[in-house]
């Protein structure tokens, strides 16, 4: 090889090395600045290593949010729908009293998932949108919405709380908090709550009967009966803590109705309705259960003796028995859903439960997990 051509291949190798070591890097800056998450709704998804910017497709995520951002939840939240103050005024006005800046998120929607505007969503340039599985936001099936995020550069990440709540309220937080980077904040509360949700179910996998039970869903907000819970919401909370839901095998999907007629031929053991009423509406007479934030116990359990009376629901033999009780309703979208198959678990089977304290377990995850308080009353039984 003439010295000609040995200078041409040591430049030629030396080119080469320098275009693969430009590659590498590259390649590994790459790497670094985003990850490959799998979603709850089984898509992968590929989020920036570091988020600042955050939508949420339901203001009501705020409560998960502050299990990994506790000091300051609002902080990254560019965007959010307008679910939160619309259903949960109370509890929002905690949020509002402690972060008052949580006024100045702006709205992308407001109750439906059909008022959700992509166009407002991209306008606020989030690095991330957590959307639930289903509910009040954008779901898997709102494909158009989601491309036209995606292309937009924003990563989308469903979670669930709601469809199935026991499994998925856990694999939620475990998910956002490695999207936030709060993988420890998640792993301290994913094992609380599987002790806590141990505590009732290694009793009810074991217990030889399971009480009848009709969820009838927001109390009040509608005249007819019976709105209810079907596989999934409170549903689902009802059979962990050792009951049957009657409504499961009638109900496609998470909710629906049942007619009067069945429900009174069938006689269900207990009745538990949810209670969508707060202290703003606590004296008008509209026939909603009054649970939650700011809500005493004298409220709460007229609410609960009025709600009784309605027609169809009066002729219930649970009535007569005193196997009624009311539930927050918020606790079926919510990471604190174990607090209510506690809940339950005492109604249900008394004896069984002896040890179990919901009351107790609400105050403690509260305390570590967010950064309002438990006040007011959560669910309420007869007189």
């Amino acid at each position: 090889m003439s010295m000609f051509n040995r200078t041409l291949l040591r430049r030629l190798q030396t080119i080469a090395y320098l275009a693969l070591a430009l590659l590498s890097t590259s390649t590994a800056a790459d790497a670094a600045d985003s990850r490959t998450l799998t979603d709850l709704a089984g898509r992968h998804v590929e989020v920036p290593a570091k988020v600042d910017r955050v939508l949420l497709g339901e203001g009501r995520f705020m409560a998960a949010i502050a299990i990994l951002d506790r000091d300051n939840p609002i902080e990254r939240i560019v965007g959010m729908q307008g679910d939160f103050e619309r259903v949960d005024q109370h509890g929002y006005a905690l949020y509002q009293a402690r972060f008052p800046g949580i006024d100045d998120i702006a709205r992308v929607g407001q109750v439906a998932p059909s008022s959700f505007s992509a166009e407002k969503a991209i306008a606020l340039m989030p690095d991330v949108a957590f959307f639930g599985l289903e509910g009040h936001g954008p779901s898997p099936k709102d494909t158009a919405v989601i491309e036209q995020l995606e292309r937009a550069g924003v990563a989308i990440v469903f979670v669930d709380f709601r469809r199935k709540p026991l499994v998925n309220a856990p694999r939620s937080i475990e998910l956002m908090g490695r999207v936030l980077g709060r993988e420890t904040r998640a792993a301290e509360y994913i094992e609380t709550y599987r002790r806590e949700l141990a505590r009732v179910t290694q009793v009810s996998d074991r217990l030889l009967s399971r009480p009848s039970v009709f969820i009838e869903n927001r109390v009040g907000l509608q005249k007819d009966c019976c709105a209810t819970m079907g596989d999934g919401m409170m549903g689902s909370l009802v059979e962990a803590a050792g009951g049957y839901n009657v409504a499961k095998p009638l109900v496609s999907g998470t909710h629906g109705m049942i007619n009067l007629e069945y429900l009174l031929r069938v006689q269900p053991d207990f009745y538990i309705g949810t209670a969508i009423g707060n202290a703003k509406s606590a004296d008008a007479a509209d026939g909603r259960l009054l649970l939650g934030p700011g809500i005493d116990g004298d409220h709460a359990r007229t609410s609960l003796g009025l709600a009784l009376e309605r027609r169809g629901i009066a002729q219930l033999k649970a009535i007569r028995s005193k196997h009624t009780y009311g539930i927050w309703h918020h606790f079926y979208d919510s990471p604190f859903n174990v607090i209510a198959v506690q809940a339950f678990a005492k109604w249900l089977h008394p004896d069984a439960f002896t040890d179990l304290d919901p009351e107790a377990t609400l105050h403690s995850m509260y305390e570590r997990f967010q950064p309002i308080p438990s006040d007011g009353t959560y669910w309420v039984g007869p007189s």
